[in-house]
């Protein structure tokens, strides 16, 4: 397996970071973006998903990256309710909700395997060697 050098090469980052592109495209329609509180929050959440990932990478070790992994499963959870939120006040459409609520529980399987993976394996990161 290679060495991942930057979180930026996460095949989990990379669908975070797509991830909340697409949610920010819903949040800059007319009806949806008049919705401040709710654009702020699933703006917010989907951006967590990715950024937790990149927090976690860059502390070094695997536990304190497991916790932040968790903390970007559970900000995937909390975007994933806003969705229904926005469906049910009319602000995305049914397709438009299947394709960021699949987005979005790939993501949550990819977290899930790589968490299981880091407490499983031997490496435990830059901090310990």
């Amino acid at each position: 397996m290679a060495t991942v050098e930057r979180f930026e090469d996460l095949n989990v980052w990379k669908a975070a970071r797509e991830f909340c592109k697409l949610i920010h495209q819903f949040t800059l329609r007319n009806d949806f973006c008049n919705d401040f509180k709710l654009v702020s929050q699933i703006r917010a959440s989907s951006g967590s998903v990715m950024d937790n990932i990149a927090e976690g990478f860059e502390r070094d070790g695997n536990k304190e990256f497991c916790q932040f992994l968790s903390f970007s499963k559970g900000s995937c959870g909390e975007a994933r309710s806003q969705l229904y939120r926005a469906l049910d006040a009319g602000y995305i459409s049914k397709a438009d909700f299947d394709q960021a609520y699949n987005q979005a529980m790939e993501i949550s399987k990819m977290l899930s395997g790589f968490i299981a993976y880091l407490k499983e394996t031997e490496l435990k990161g830059r901090k310990f060697k």
